[in-house]
């Protein structure tokens, strides 16, 4: 199946309440042989290279989009069957290894002295930076990415949408929000975006919510993006992805949708787009990174929103969300490639290829370099020069 089917197909497959899913799946992808295919990789010349320091195995992620986390000193990963592994930062090497008995469908969250992983069927598994269980929770369904902790609160997004507070010395909830969703939905890994003393959480029909950290009231709501279209699955507009914040404002992307910012503190609008993406952002000094819905890798001007430059050159290789690091801007592909484009301009500068399994999830800094957590459950710390 080409890739462009597989991604769409696992989006709709996703959806929930739709009784002429597979019909709608055939008028959009139409004959097969006339799908259209992901780029070939263009030849360039290498102003930089990548750089493996060390990698290690923590066990194929299976079906979840899983990263790694960094606490202290050390660094932790997990697999999908439920191996969580603490890694000596330096050198690769294991220092510990637990089986949690739980399939990890979201992890690896940090705060509050805990590593936190959570699983399919709602678990939420809080350790100790020495490998102890410290407690165990459980919220209403299926936990899709991270739980992230500070303020005392572990916060827990599930995959109906609710956001559950939770102690984080004993697990017990705390608060819990929730809201009504369409009838369709996007199965998203969207977690929550912790700044300060705010959490800030994107929804189906293209909400923002702000909200305490401490007890979840909500501070402001806006509309990232209105949903258009004449059928329900043109209409989805969902936020499938973490929005980004920094002192000043906070900006979110929606599938089918715009990307947009607002204030901080207060919500009000700064500036919108119509770009569509379910991969996520980074927002970097005077700079917003994403990877649209097509595989392109853009920057744009953090104030106004104006494209600084584009770079359409990974068409449907299933890109996923980039990193700044220094003077490159980095994503990985479905193929097992990172690649590594100028900061300046887009262009390629590197090309490394790690195991041939898919980078889906975006790379985590690690002192002057990155970390990489592959499908295939591989986790590399590299470095750009």
């Amino acid at each position: 199946m080409k890739l462009a089917h597989v991604w769409l197909l696992s989006a709709l497959l996703a959806l929930s309440g739709c009784s002429s899913v597979q019909s709608t799946m055939n008028n959009w992808f139409g004959d097969k042989d006339t799908a259209t295919e992901p780029a070939r990789l263009v030849e360039f010349g290498e102003t930089a290279r990548f750089e493996v320091r060390w990698h290690t195995d923590l066990g194929d992620s299976g079906a979840s989009l899983l990263q790694p986390a960094l606490v202290n000193d050390a660094i932790y990963g997990a697999s999908g069957k439920g191996t969580l592994t603490r890694v000596d930062r330096a050198t690769g090497k294991a220092v510990w290894s637990v089986e949690s008995g739980i399939t990890v469908s979201g992890g690896v969250g940090s705060g509050e002295g805990l590593v936190l992983i959570g699983s399919d069927k709602g678990d939420v598994l809080a350790y100790g930076e020495d490998g102890k269980l410290r407690w165990k929770s459980r919220v209403s369904s299926e936990v899709l990415s991270a739980p992230q902790a500070a303020e005392g609160v572990v916060i827990v997004r599930s995959g109906d949408g609710r956001i559950a507070g939770l102690n984080a010395a004993d697990g017990k909830r705390v608060w819990l929000y929730e809201r009504s969703t369409p009838a369709l939905v996007v199965r998203s890994h969207a977690g929550v975006t912790l700044q300060r003393n705010v959490a800030f959480a994107g929804f189906a029909g293209g909400k923002l919510v702000a909200m305490k950290i401490k007890d979840g009231s909500v501070l402001w709501e806006v509309s990232v993006s209105q949903p258009r279209g004449s059928t329900e699955l043109e209409r989805i507009s969902d936020i499938t992805s973490n929005p980004v914040a920094d002192d000043e404002q906070v900006c979110a992307i929606a599938f089918q949708g715009r990307v947009a910012c607002y204030d901080a503190v207060q919500g009000s609008p700064l500036w919108n787009r119509d770009i569509s993406s379910d991969k996520g952002m980074m927002l970097l000094r005077k700079y917003l990174y994403l990877s649209d819905a097509n595989g392109s890798v853009i920057a744009l001007d953090k104030v106004s929103g104006s494209t600084v430059w584009k770079n359409d050159k990974l068409f449907l290789r299933d890109t996923a969300a980039p990193y700044a690091l220094g003077n490159f801007v980095v994503a990985g592909d479905h193929e097992g490639y990172l690649h590594g484009l100028s900061r300046e301009d887009g262009n390629f500068a590197a090309r490394i290829k790690l195991d041939g399994s898919a980078i889906q999830t975006a790379p985590v800094g690690l002192d002057d370099g990155l970390l990489v957590q592959t499908r295939g459950g591989e986790l590399y710390s590299l470095v750009i020069r």
